[in-house]
């Protein structure tokens, strides 16, 4: 993910941010500029629940070049608390203990080291979570 796009994100990567429409009551995430649901521009700013349940995955056992040493790995779509749903790696287990509607939390950690320099990309990743 190259640094510049990275850094815009950051809010969202870093504190789970998200826009709520002032009219419909839409939470958005990412953050958009207008609501497609109802074509306001007016949003309040809301933290996204920080649990949620699996919707669907798949597991990477092909990887691009910075994550082939995590193979084989699982990435899921996750329904957040709020009804927001985020693509996120689901790490600390092994891919068989995977399971459509297993619930989960989210957590902080390293995403990737970017170009020569190794900058550090942290964002949010899934843990399995025996709380539902």
């Amino acid at each position: 993910m190259p640094v510049p796009r990275y850094k815009r994100e950051i809010p969202q990567r870093y504190r789970l941010e998200a826009s709520k429409c002032k009219s419909c009551g839409k939470v958005l995430f990412p953050p958009r500029l207008v609501c497609p649901k109802c074509g306001s521009r007016e949003f309040e700013g809301v933290r996204l629940s920080d649990g949620g349940k699996i919707v669907t995955f798949t597991v990477i056992r092909v990887a691009p070049e910075q994550f082939a040493d995590q193979t084989p790995y699982v990435v899921a779509v996750v329904e957040l608390g709020d009804g927001v749903r985020i693509t996120a790696q689901v790490v600390d287990c092994r891919p068989e203990e995977v399971e459509i509607g297993k619930p989960v939390r989210l957590v902080f950690r390293k995403i990737q080291e970017e170009g020569k320099t190794g900058i550090l990309c942290y964002g949010y990743k899934c843990v399995l979570s025996s709380l539902g």
